[in-house]
Formats: structure tokens, sequence, C-alpha cells
């Protein structure tokens, strides 16, 4: 599960700017309402990917108040957000390098029309469903700023599935429903997670050079430009990136 920083860290930078114009909130209205329609309900306790997404919602600092209010509008059958739906695209960048791209759209025409316009303009292809998901595992991730004793300790106790020692920190690896939990059980012990989401685990990486490397970087930022487009995973070797990045 190495490799996995330098991505998280091009994701948190990206976060930030979104935030500057105001779409993560958008952002999460739109997955919280795809979720509560695949779920068939919008109580939390009886929709686990609803919950997890209502707490990721908080974690990067959404109102609550807008949350309750969505829900509330939803519970009562009221039709915004009824038509969104969360759409998964497969395909390979230049260099044989795996692509996940994860989105919410209320138009599968457009939402596919546009992703494969960027897979097309960046030398990718665009492939079917199951044609690179495989090559995946689907993992809640933490991030905490120490890598003590004691923390690694509260990680396992709490669940996790996997540690790994990263830039002086530490990377915790979780079963995807269980990701807040744990999150919550370790800021309970003094833990503050610098970043909590849930991702897409390359099982195995793939070596570029710089140059090819940048090509598959500028196709993900332009993925991740699309209005509909939530989240893009990539099995490229994050060493193969360059160091500016």
């Amino acid at each position: 599960m190495a490799g996995h920083s330098k991505w998280a860290q091009i994701k948190r930078k990206k976060a930030a700017n979104d935030l500057k114009k105001g779409k993560v909130v958008s952002k999460y209205m739109r997955l919280i309402a795809a979720a509560a329609r695949a779920g068939g309900s919008a109580d939390p306790a009886a929709n686990a990917s609803l919950r997890n997404l209502i707490e990721a919602a908080k974690y990067e600092d959404v109102p609550s108040d807008n949350i309750e209010r969505l829900l509330k509008r939803l519970a009562g059958g009221d039709e915004e957000g009824s038509h969104y739906e969360e759409v998964v695209y497969e395909g390979y960048a230049p260099g044989g390098v795996a692509i996940i791209v994860n989105a919410v759209t209320d138009n599968r025409q457009r939402t596919v029309a546009e992703v494969r316009h960027v897979f097309n303009k960046h030398g990718g292809s665009l492939g079917a469903t199951g044609a690179v998901a495989w090559q995946f595992d689907r993992r809640g991730y933490i991030r905490l700023e120490t890598n003590s004793d004691a923390a690694q300790e509260a990680a396992i106790e709490a669940g996790a599935l996997d540690l790994q020692e990263s830039e002086g920190g530490l990377e915790i690896y979780t079963d995807p429903h269980e990701v807040y939990t744990v999150s919550e059980a370790l800021k309970a012990k003094g833990f503050k997670p610098e970043d909590v989401s849930i991702t897409m685990i390359p099982q195995n990486v793939v070596s570029l050079g710089v140059e090819d490397a940048e090509k598959v970087l500028r196709m993900v930022e332009a993925l991740e430009e699309l209005d509909d487009v939530q989240d893009v995973h990539t099995n490229l070797d994050p060493a193969s990136l360059p160091v500016e990045a």
C-alpha cells in the first residue's frame, strides 16, 4: 500500500482549491443525495454508505445545517437530488497506467462524453466496466502526523487493517465502512487525523519516466476539473512524479 501519500498530497491541494471555489459543499450534497437514492433510505442509521458520506462531509467542514436540511427534504419525498447517481469509469492513461474515475451525475450521456473526451485528448483509452477495478482494493485511509507507538497501538485497537510509516507520519488503512469509526476512536485518544477518506489502493504500481508521468498527471488533473467527477485513482508509482508536483 506504499505510495498513496504523494497522490494524497495532490488531492489535498485540489480539495483546498475546490473549497475556495465553493465546490466542496456542492460535491457532498450531490453525493449524499445519490447515496440516499442508491441505498433506498435518507436515514443514516439504515444506510451505511450515506452515513460514511455524512462523516466525510463533516470532516471537510460542510455545514451540518446544510446536511440536515437536505436529509429532511429527501426523507420527505423531495425530488431534489433524486436523479443523481454514482457512476464509475475505468480505463488506461499513457504508459498503461490504470485509472478509475468516480462521478456523480444526473446525465450519464453528458458525463461519459466529457470523460471520454479527456481520455482521448490525453492519449488514454476508456474501457468497459471491470477493465481495471480488479487491480485495486477499496480501503478507508487515515493519516496522522505522528508515528508513535501509542498511535500505532490505538489504530490497531480501533480496527486498522494495515499501517504504513510515511514522511514522519502514520498511514492507516481500514475497511471502507469503518474508516470514520476508526477516526473517531483515534480522536477520542487524543490523535487528530490530518486526512480521512475512502480510496482505491493499487495492488501493484506502474513506474514511468518523468515525461510520461507528467502526461498521466495532466490527464488526472483534467478529469478532476470536470464538474461531475468526484475522485480519480491510478496505479502510477508516485516515485515517477516530478518533485515539483
